[in-house]
């Protein structure tokens, strides 16, 4: 690390990846500041720094408080942690170590020493605090270590779960043979066999999983199981809406045995909402007035289908969110983003599932493709190619949101690349797409004639997506 690069993080001050601390503290101390960091997405720790950026500079010698470092590491962490370790010289008088945790800990949740007991801390704002149940237990599930959505769903049973909706699975989405639909001891061993049931106490129960893709009223068990789709008037959340949906239900869809949907699940029921308020948008054609959805469906839907299949379902009470407004749409997704996923490594196609067997069954389903590309193929390329927009994907502390622009207002020809051919004048658009006029008296028109145009009348405008 450079020195410049240094004082600027001591001039930023203490943040939810910056630590100051002296030198004299406690191993304690030390080790519930590297569990809380590399509980959320690792940072860094100046020793020999006041909490008010003043330099203290260190008390130790080179080599004792790289040993003081790493023994708090291995002794008073678990699982263990080697960290990052360096000395940068401030001045002839101050040294400062850094401690780097990395992002991608892997093997999370991290404890810390306290006494004789060993605690979760987690990192909030500028400050380190001993996690909660529900936190640590997403730690867990970011980790790979527990899988929430094979958990048991509290106090359901089999008769919970849609008998319909599961055997029109097996029959009619995977084409297996099964068993006569009243045999029930068959169908039990079926649906403990794919973890749609689990074992408990000698009980069969539905998992998480099952409940939320299979259940009769998944809501009665899991109330964060659904969507709430509102439509507003603005650019902002009013009381005053279009249209407003509490979707509850099973996930899926029914199928018959033709593979036609019979009966839309919640998924199918986000999709229509928002199909039937996005509006459209219109152009004439030569002659012809063309329309076509404000918004590219294939991105809605594959939007929505990430939010149920990747959300946090350990977060109760929450609902998935679809909400449109005049000029976009947000599908916000309850907890952060699983894993080691990025917002940057979501671009890339890379893929990670917080909830495997939600994700497996939705494939079956074919919401999901297996290559993992759906962000980048169908989001983001889909929304250059209906309105060239950028889509939005934000990731917040608590949650993810993928928000998806309207059409925006025309630049200006002016501001806009125009290129002449022999018989048309190709105005290139850097928001809404590619125009073709026709040439002007046999030749390719200047672009002063194409301004002309442009401001006088639209009518001959083709207008190509």
């Amino acid at each position: 690390m450079l020195k410049a690069e240094l004082a600027e993080i001591i001039r930023n001050g203490e943040n939810s990846g910056v630590e100051f601390k002296r030198d004299d503290a406690h191993p304690d101390s030390l080790a519930k500041e590297i569990a809380a960091l590399a509980n959320l997405e690792g940072g860094r720790i100046l020793l020999g720094v006041e909490d008010d950026g003043t330099i203290c500079s260190l008390n130790k010698t080179a080599a004792t408080i790289e040993q003081w470092v790493m023994n708090t590491c291995r002794e008073n962490l678990q699982p263990a942690l080697i960290p990052f370790w360096e000395l940068i010289k401030w001045d002839e008088d101050h040294t400062i170590g850094v401690i780097t945790i990395p992002a991608d800990a892997p093997d999370k949740p991290y404890r810390a020493k306290r006494g004789a007991a060993w605690v979760t801390y987690i990192r909030v704002g500028s400050t380190s605090r001993e996690a909660t149940r529900e936190e640590e237990a997403r730690l867990f599930q970011a980790s790979g270590l527990v899988r929430y959505d094979l958990r048991p769903a509290p106090g359901s049973t089999i008769a919970d779960l849609d008998s319909e909706l599961y055997q029109s699975y097996f029959r009619d989405v995977l084409r297996r043979r099964t068993p006569a639909p009243d045999d029930d001891a068959s169908w039990t061993k079926i649906l403990l066999n794919t973890d749609i049931l689990i074992e408990n106490q000698g009980r069969a129960i539905p998992t998480i999983a099952g409940m939320l893709l299979f259940g009769v009223n998944p809501h009665r068990y899991l109330p964060q199981a659904g969507i709430t789709a509102t439509a507003f008037q603005g650019t902002k959340k009013d009381y005053d809406t279009v249209d407003e949906e509490i979707i509850r239900g099973p996930l899926l869809h029914m199928v018959s045995p033709r593979g036609r949907i019979v009966e839309p699940g919640v998924i199918d029921r986000a999709i229509n909402f928002v199909t039937r308020n996005v509006g459209s948008i219109a152009w004439l054609e030569g002659a012809r007035r063309r329309r076509k959805p404000a918004l590219p469906l294939e991105a809605v839907r594959e939007a929505i289908v990430n939010a149920v299949a990747h959300r946090d379902y350990s977060i109760a009470v929450t609902d998935i969110e679809v909400s449109l407004y005049v000029d976009r749409l947000e599908v916000i997704s309850p907890g952060s983003l699983p894993n080691t996923v990025t917002v940057e490594k979501m671009k890339q196609g890379y893929r990670a599932a917080r909830n495997e067997m939600i994700k497996d069954i939705l494939r079956d389903y074919e919401y999901v493709e297996s290559r993992g590309m759906g962000v980048l193929e169908k989001i983001i390329a889909g929304m250059r190619a209906h309105n060239r927009t950028e889509p939005d994907l934000i990731e917040e502390e608590s949650r993810f949101i993928v928000r998806l622009w309207k059409k925006k207002e025309p630049c200006a020809a002016g501001e806009c690349l125009v290129k002449a051919t022999s018989f048309f004048v190709i105005l290139i658009h850097p928001v809404n797409g590619v125009f073709l006029l026709p040439s002007q008296r046999g030749r390719a028109a200047t672009k002063k004639e194409l301004v002309t145009e442009l401001e006088s009348s639209r009518k001959s405008v083709l207008k190509i997506f």
